[in-house]
């Protein structure tokens, strides 16, 4: 796989994507209420243009910045891991906390916060103090996937903020290692309610984006690691793409890879080479393999309607884990602090 570049026909791709998707209907199952106690028509009153601030906010975005779609997947995974969705990877440091959430290696690289931020107060000068930090954060990249060429999640709303935002330490613990096997992941996702296709189309995601070195490196610390659907030819070009440096080291952190050969589109070129032994990390790799999810990641190379309706129903359920609703959290007038 050589690394290509793709931001000419994202930008034209993004142009029509945009026009289409301010005129089309949400689909998908829209069922009044969900069982977390969110809504798909919670803010029908007292916000009902959030959608089209949100995506309207993120389309010329996506076109300056085709990297910002991956950024915003990210962002919300790494949110709703760590005690739930609740938009508290957003927050800063207040009193004597000195290390959050944000501090963990694996939020390295983290972006978009400020992105967030901005389409926030764009929502405040519409509708002040009704729609929160938290569902900005699943509507911006339930838009980063439609806009790429994914599909248009109906996603149900209503989370609110989290009054404070968890340690270091519960970040380093719940969230995964990028040396993750096909067991972790699975019992990750199982977690969320999912079933194992659904978590095979979640890791879809990876279909976007770059994997930074220093995430790639510790596979060749540990030969199980590189060993199980490789292809040999592909280990050569990341052992070239990622010299032998520290996986700490600055230069690991800067350098990056492709995650798949069209990295800046929502598509099915993600499970073709996770047949093929093309995966960046562990998981990548494995998923190819191993009898408990190569029938589905066969499926999904085959076809890119299953694989869109799969991930879409495994987007909502990861959404909408641990959410706070009601009283039980606020709305952030600012997302990075506590009002």
């Amino acid at each position: 796989m050589k690394p290509k570049s793709k931001v000419a026909e994202s930008a034209a791709a993004s142009c029509f994507l945009v026009i289409s998707l301010l005129c089309s209907c949400v689909n998908g199952d829209q069922a009044e209420t969900n069982n977390e106690g969110l809504s798909y028509s919670y803010y029908e009153k007292t916000c009902p243009k959030v959608e089209e601030i949100v995506r309207s906010s993120l389309s010329s975005m996506f076109i300056l910045d085709p990297t910002s779609p991956a950024a915003l997947l990210r962002l919300m995974f790494h949110d709703c891991q760590v005690q739930g969705c609740d938009a508290s990877i957003l927050l800063e440091p207040s009193g004597d906390q000195q290390f959050t959430e944000l501090d963990s290696a694996k939020n390295f690289g983290i972006r978009k916060r400020d992105l967030i931020g901005s389409i926030k107060t764009s929502l405040e000068l519409e509708c002040p103090k009704q729609v929160s930090c938290s569902d900005v954060i699943i509507l911006a990249a339930r838009d980063a996937v439609a806009l790429t060429g994914g599909p248009l999640i109906s996603v149900p709303l209503g989370r609110k903020d989290s009054l404070s935002t968890p340690s270091k330490h519960v970040a380093d613990s719940e969230l995964p290692p990028s040396t993750a096997d096909v067991d972790t992941t699975l019992n990750l996702f199982a977690s969320k309610g999912m079933t194992i296709e659904e978590s095979v189309a979640i890791m879809g995601a990876h279909t976007i984006g770059v994997t930074h070195c220093n995430n790639v490196l510790p596979r060749f610390d540990n030969a199980n690691a590189t060993s199980e659907n490789m292809d040999p030819r592909f280990q050569t070009f990341l052992r070239v793409a990622c010299p032998e440096f520290p996986p700490t080291s600055q230069a690991a952190e800067a350098t990056f890879v492709p995650n798949d050969q069209t990295s800046v589109i929502f598509d099915t070129a993600y499970y073709d080479d996770a047949i093929a032994g093309r995966g960046n990390l562990r998981i990548d790799s494995e998923i190819g393999a191993d009898p408990r999810t190569r029938p589905f990641v066969e499926a999904f190379a085959a076809d890119q309607d299953r694989f869109f309706n799969a991930f879409s129903s495994a987007f909502v359920k990861l959404s909408s884990y641990k959410v706070l609703t009601g009283s039980e959290g606020v709305v952030r007038s600012v997302c990075d602090k506590v009002d």
